[in-house]
């Protein structure tokens, strides 16, 4: 039996108050369906660069993960989350702004 989703809305308040806690300021730029959007994370390093996870399923293992979906010059990367935007009107879109690049993505509750 295939393990129940969170639904999109509460992952985004609970990954945002995560953020908080290690005081990395990030904002919702694009509010989705509350519970089967999907979720897109840009990091954006302030320096000119970004990088924007998406979340995938492992085929293979059956296992969710993050992957890079777009990375390098932010316009560029902005330019890849409107396509999908345009594609998905149902996405969260979340901006996380750390010059070090942290999305705590690859944390317990996160990663998998």
């Amino acid at each position: 039996m295939a393990e129940p989703r969170l639904a999109a809305g509460i992952w985004v308040s609970a990954y945002l108050a995560r953020l908080r806690l290690h005081d990395i300021p990030a904002f919702v730029t694009a509010r989705g369906d509350e519970t089967a959007g999907a979720v897109l994370v840009k990091s954006n390093t302030l320096d000119g660069q970004a990088r924007c996870h998406q979340r995938s399923l492992d085929l293979m293992s059956g296992a969710r993960t993050w992957i890079v979906l777009a990375e390098g010059e932010e316009p560029e990367v902005d330019a890849a989350i409107d396509r999908q935007k345009r594609f998905d009107p149902d996405l969260w879109v979340i901006e996380v702004e750390d010059r070090q690049g942290r999305t705590l993505l690859d944390q317990p509750g996160l990663a998998d």
